[in-house]
């Protein structure tokens, strides 16, 4: 069975060795791979070019959120460095503008609102002082990521339909939250199988600890791969 583009892999690891580890342990079963703040800190740089350059995709999940000026320069730096498929900007408007002018011309990179964390429910929200529900909130900040031109969002498979149907065909829909069959939810309030979450619209999934704290996470790999190959690709 050959990589589905459609996973990606967070490479949440202490050290740049672990990552590679991981890397080498699941080879060609995963195309696309997700470096985070964990190793931003150290050398989540350094290894974004070394899987670019295996030909393989990264997605810097940076979450970046400044003022207009400090976004733009850092994104439009992100974007120069070459190692970058897909980069997250939390999606205020102000935020996501800036995102989108300091890419430019740039085709290759594609930038994403993140709209309302996975880990979080109503009664989360209501406790940070919003008065809208995840619901609600999330299609807000959809509404404005297309606004602002940003390429996609990321979402939870909960609001994967509602994120396509307002975004259309072309707009990124990418999900954290996937969890196999069977598997824990660990602390994923809003989740979803591989195959339900497609189904509901999603383009891209993230699909971390079943797979990356797995005795043998290539074989879990695989299994996510077999349970996503259920939903036709589509395009």
């Amino acid at each position: 069975m050959t990589a589905d583009s459609r996973l990606i892999i967070p490479l949440d690891m202490p050290t740049r060795a672990a990552a590679e580890r991981l890397i080498g342990c699941l080879d060609e079963t995963v195309s696309f791979y997700k470096v985070g703040l964990q190793l931003l800190a150290s050398e989540g740089m350094a290894l974004a070019h070394d899987v670019s350059r295996q030909g393989k995709q990264v997605f810097l999940d940076w979450k970046l959120h400044d003022i207009g000026a400090t976004v733009e320069r850092a994104t439009a730096a992100i974007v120069a460095s070459g190692a970058c498929d897909l980069l997250t900007v939390h999606a205020e408007p102000q935020v996501m503008a800036a995102a989108v002018k300091g890419r430019g011309g740039e085709t290759r990179a594609k930038i994403l609102g993140v709209t309302v964390l996975t880990s979080l429910d109503d009664d989360a929200l209501e406790a940070l002082g919003y008065g809208l529900s995840v619901a609600a909130l999330v299609e807000r900040r959809i509404r404005q990521a297309i606004d602002a031109g940003v390429d996609g969002v990321v979402a939870s498979p909960h609001e994967a339909e509602l994120a396509r149907r307002l975004g259309g065909p072309d707009f990124l829909v990418v999900t954290p939250g996937v969890r196999p069959t069977g598997a824990a939810l660990d602390d994923q309030a809003r989740a979803a199988t591989p195959a339900d979450a497609l189904k509901a619209g999603a383009s891209h999934l993230v699909c971390g600890r079943p797979i990356t704290a797995a005795a043998d996470p290539k074989a879990a790999a695989l299994a996510v791969i077999a349970e996503m190959a259920a939903v036709p690709r589509s395009s």
